[in-house]
């Protein structure tokens, strides 16, 4: 399996304000760059903050991407997955629409009535983990479901817990001409935070993109 983190930052690292307001750091060509990552890789993952700040549908807007997927033998559009420990995910969400398939993984002490309700949204609940999901063996359960390729858009939480779990593979980080400043603003990385065995990332290419500079890390 290959994980590809891909996120949109502030000059200062920050995903969002501290009102977790979803905010348009890129732009237009960064916006059809994320678009054509997204149709290259079987699943598009978040975690469930996303989902409640930001209510995405995390489907390729392309037309002419999503016809390229449909050549090479694939679905239209990436399953997509949301990381719901507690499963929380509002069974109204976009992302339980029929515009593409979607796994939720929860973790196992999950209310029984809240899976119960994701699962009549059409949604395929995936439980790997006591308390909280135990993100390898999610990881091992994507990939028999032929899910090999996973990019992670986020939020923090996620991606902190993804790095601390040894995971993630690449990076991309797209810094956009801005400051939204905070102390409880969220950032790339939440969740406890390293305090040693930093992980050690290796610059492999710097491009700028629209009024911004798209940073590619290998992890």
């Amino acid at each position: 399996m290959v994980v590809h983190v891909n996120a949109a930052t502030s000059v200062d690292g920050k995903l969002a304000s501290r009102r977790r307001e979803q905010l348009a750091i890129s732009g237009p060509d960064d916006f059809a760059r994320v678009d054509r990552l997204r149709a290259a890789n079987d699943a598009v993952m978040v975690g469930v903050g996303t989902v409640l700040a930001d209510d995405p549908s995390l489907t390729v807007d392309d037309a002419g991407l999503v016809g390229e997927r449909e050549e090479r033998g694939a679905p239209p559009q990436p399953t997509r997955v949301v990381a719901d420990s507690n499963a929380r995910t509002p069974p109204e969400a976009r992302v339980l629409d029929d515009a593409a398939s979607t796994v939720v993984l929860v973790a196992s002490s999950a209310p029984d009535e809240r899976v119960a309700a994701i699962e009549a949204a059409g949604a395929t609940v995936v439980s790997a983990g006591d308390e909280r999901i135990a993100l390898s063996t999610a990881f091992d359960e994507l990939a028999e479901r032929g899910l090999v390729d996973v990019m992670v858009e986020g939020g923090g939480e996620l991606i902190f817990s993804l790095f601390a779990a040894g995971l993630v593979d690449e990076l991309s980080v797209y810094v956009g001409s801005t400051v939204i400043g905070g102390r409880d603003a969220p950032t790339l990385a939440d969740g406890e935070g390293f305090v040693d065995n930093y992980p050690d990332l290796e610059l492999t290419d710097v491009e700028r993109i629209d009024d911004g500079v798209l940073l590619r890390y290998d992890c």
